[in-house]
């Protein structure tokens, strides 16, 4: 009973915050009631016993996604009637992303009126008895291995591509030398001036 209550509570909180989330008008308040969205998703893996994917959901989308999205849309000097005038423009676009969203809803619903899951025909059928971070752990370091590489590659690559289109030269930016730093003395940074009383000193 407490299980089904607690279920129901984070479902309910879950489609409101996302529901607040495409609707509010401020971004701030939209990234905020995304990590609350978050929690309360992280809750539901918790009530499956997926605990794994709940720490992930807390520390890499609440802790660091989340955060970041707020720092960018806090530091963004965000023109909101430019934001609302260009939903008419993609109103179209929406529409079509929210009908293929249903229709996947009602995919899923049917497949799951279909039948249960056989558990003996997975791909990487686990003992019930392991806990599934463990078993995560076993299959991404042995069966999987290559794959995880291959996808951390990516994102390498990702990285690097983000940083080389952001970067520009600039030719009124001034750099800083370190080598003439290191290798400058202390007598031609220095002056001693013997100034005059109530006189100032000319640079």
């Amino acid at each position: 009973m407490i299980q089904a209550i607690a279920f129901y509570l984070f479902a309910f909180v879950v489609l409101v915050s996302a529901a607040l989330t495409i609707s509010s008008r401020n971004p701030v308040h939209s990234v905020l009631w995304l990590i609350l969205a978050f929690f309360n998703a992280a809750g539901l893996m918790v009530l499956v016993g997926a605990e794994f994917i709940a720490m992930l959901l807390v520390i890499v989308y609440v802790g660091a996604v989340a955060v970041l999205f707020l720092f960018v849309v806090m530091m963004l000097d965000i023109d909101f009637t430019e934001l609302r005038a260009g939903f008419v423009r993609y109103f179209w676009i929406g529409l079509a992303l929210s009908l293929a969203l249903v229709c996947e809803i009602f995919i899923a619903i049917g497949a799951w009126s279909a039948g249960g899951i056989d558990f003996a025909r997975r791909a990487a059928p686990i003992d019930g008895a392991v806990p599934n971070i463990q078993a995560i752990g076993e299959l991404l370091y042995s069966r999987y291995l290559f794959v995880f590489e291959l996808a951390g590659l990516v994102l390498l690559v990702a990285m690097i591509g983000a940083i080389v289109l952001t970067f520009r030269q600039r030719p009124d930016s001034r750099h800083q030398r370190i080598r003439q730093q290191v290798s400058r003395r202390s007598k031609d940074a220095i002056r001693n001036v013997n100034a005059p009383v109530g006189q100032g000193v000319e640079l």
